[in-house]
């Protein structure tokens, strides 16, 4: 229980403290020194705990009365440790430490103010999400849900006086609050039907059948659209391309690692209620299939680096939530946590590229890798890994996803992923080759980043390069069979020994396209692009669905506004003031009584008097 209070511990004493006290806010970098310390100890907090965990593999809780009540169960504030929450625990740390390593040097042009803001927020947000993940019942996880929703609100408009981040946030605030409220239904739901938020007290009544019918499937579909709000999932991924208005090592912190991989992780943790509820299950597999060829498919044609990488994130989680409705909540866990590594990892390089030539566009770079050929070797990693290139991470995990659904009798799924791969190693390495080694020379003025973003993202190659010799799916998988959120193991599954090489093909495949189109030149893209342009437009407004929420917008939301604003102007507004003139015009006919004489006041005296004489002797 002390590493769990140092784990949380950390950032919410950066965030009170920084929140609290606004002359240390305003220091800048010392203020981000602290926050930096303080995510540390977690850091450290957490690889132990993780350690520790994997020594003596046995779940456990520890929990405080929080609300209590005569008629109803009491509430419980606790933490749940086990294979899942230990290791997401050190995933969630090491991003938010790097990060904000990073951040040192690419807001050195923030004021101040503006930089202690910036780390207060940081905090703020790490704090929400380690709470998130150790939560040990789902009211719990709610609350801490919603505050993570507040600091990627923060986050992404962080520079609000522009005014596209700060709708950007807005537009992630209100995206996502219409998974939340699904969310909070399933939470209502499910405890109406158990007695209980615990996690363990669910799975348990859902394994006896206590926990079973309608409101059992109806509280699983109000989780699945909260993690599908958050995971930016088909029809909620409108949110996560335009949230790129924020500072790249925001991206990196909440679209690679952290408040996009709750939605997986939640998804992750009430596994055992998805094998009692398989049609929501094979819903969710499907939605998360077809998530990730769409975003893939829109990443073909995007011009802003860093939303080809937010295309890339939507569809990754599409592969993991296609794994966990598939049945392989262990493979799709384990891409969660090198998809970690290597978006982080590309988002911090992509920041590296847009501070030295101050554009997002890959087409206004070109001929980067001589001047920056550390960030040009860090890119190329990341979309190694990405692309599920062997030995980097991506591919132990991505074979993985793709066993899984093939073994658990998903063809169609299956074959969705393996395209999806194809055009995901096609993406990446036609923003590479593009901006890295393009005809335009945007060059000019760029110059290498200094060692406090070059470091960070070290690394975080390191990791991605390394992870899969040093056995990190066997951790995980270890861990994962002791978590009380896997009942059964999904690895070892029978599957043709053509799928790992299917994997690699595709992949290379894409490569080979980038290569000749947008290096070697051996085929004009923006002929094909001309082509076929009325796909090409499609693609390039996103199939138009942005296009139709705000239609959805203007023409429903703000016409029932019109509609309600004129009931209350002319109907309820009107009402009272009828009732008013009504009251004047009476009020009117009895101005003239009043003449302002004693005597007259008197007269009426008297008068009133023996009226009410007469009624008392009457009756």
């Amino acid at each position: 229980m002390p590493l769990v209070a140092i784990i949380l511990g950390g950032p919410f004493l950066a965030m009170a403290i920084l929140g609290l006290l606004p002359p240390l806010r305003r220091t800048g970098r010392p203020a981000g020194y602290f926050s930096i310390a303080c995510i540390g100890a977690s850091l450290v907090a957490s690889v132990l705990l993780f350690l520790r965990f994997h020594e003596n593999p046995e779940p456990w809780t520890r929990e405080f009365l929080w609300a209590p009540f005569s008629q109803w169960p009491s509430i419980h504030f606790g933490v749940l440790i086990d294979g899942l929450s230990a290791s997401m625990l050190a995933v969630v740390a090491l991003i938010a430490l790097v990060v904000q390593v990073y951040s040192l040097g690419y807001m050195t042009d923030e004021s101040p103010g503006s930089l202690g803001r910036y780390f207060a927020f940081h905090s703020l947000f790490a704090f929400a999400m380690l709470g998130l993940v150790a939560s040990h019942n789902t009211l719990q996880t709610y609350a801490f849900w919603e505050l993570v929703g507040l600091g990627s609100y923060l986050l992404i408009g962080f520079w609000y006086k522009k005014p596209e981040a700060a709708r950007a946030a807005m537009k992630a605030f209100w995206t996502t609050r219409g998974g939340d409220v699904g969310f909070a239904i399933g939470v209502i739901l499910l405890w109406a039907a158990s007695g209980s938020f615990l996690f363990q007290d669910l799975f348990h009544q859902a394994e006896t059948g206590a926990l079973h019918g309608t409101l059992l499937t109806l509280g699983v579909i109000g989780l699945f659209l909260g993690a599908a709000g958050k995971s930016a999932q088909f029809p909620f991924h409108i949110w996560l391309p335009d949230a790129m208005e924020g500072p790249t090592p925001v991206s990196a912190l909440i679209h690679a690692a952290t408040m996009v991989a709750a939605g997986v992780y939640l998804m992750v943790r009430i596994a055992p209620l998805l094998e009692h509820t398989p049609q929501v299950a094979f819903w969710i597999m499907t939605i998360g299939a077809f998530t990730a060829i769409l975003a893939a498919s829109m990443a073909l044609v995007a011009r802003d680096v860093k939303r080809i990488l937010a295309f890339s994130t939507v569809s990754q989680l599409g592969y993991m939530m296609t794994a966990v409705g598939a049945g392989g909540a262990i493979a799709g866990y384990f891409h969660l946590t090198t998809h970690a590594f290597f978006k982080a990892l590309l988002f911090l390089a992509a920041g590296s590229m847009i501070h030295a030539v101050h554009s997002n566009d890959i087409f206004d770079m070109g001929r980067l890798w001589k001047k920056m050929p550390v960030t040009g070797v860090y890119f190329l990693v990341g979309g190694l890994a990405l692309s599920g290139i062997w030995p980097l991470a991506g591919f132990f995990s991505k074979d993985e996803i793709l066993i899984d659904v093939w073994a658990h009798g998903h063809p169609v799924a299956f074959w969705t992923l393996l395209i999806t791969a194809g055009m995901t190693a096609f993406y990446m390495f036609r923003a590479f080759f593009v901006a890295f080694f393009g005809r335009r020379d945007g060059s000019a003025h760029a110059h290498e980043s200094p060692a406090v973003m070059t470091v960070p993202m070290g690394v975080l190659a390191l990791l991605a390069v390394v992870v899969g010799f040093l056995g990190l799916g066997g951790l995980i998988h270890d861990a994962m069979h002791h978590s009380v959120s896997v009942t059964h193991a999904t690895s070892g599954l029978e599957h043709p020994a053509w799928i790992p090489v299917a994997g690699t093909v595709a992949a290379l495949f894409g490569i080979l396209l980038a290569f000749l189109g947008y290096h070697r030149r051996a085929f004009a893209p923006e002929n094909i692009h001309r082509a076929f342009g009325p796909i090409s437009t499609l693609l390039e407004r996103r199939y138009f669905i942005d296009d139709f929420f705000e239609f959805l917008y203007r023409v429903f939301y703000l016409g029932l506004s019109t509609l309600i604003g004129w009931i209350d102007r002319y109907i309820v507004d009107g009402l009272v003031n009828w009732l008013t003139w009504i009251t004047y015009v009476i009020a009117g006919w009895f101005r003239r009584t009043q003449t302002g004489k004693a005597q007259d006041a008197l007269y009426a005296i008297a008068i009133g008097l023996l009226i009410l004489v007469f009624l008392a002797l009457r009756f």
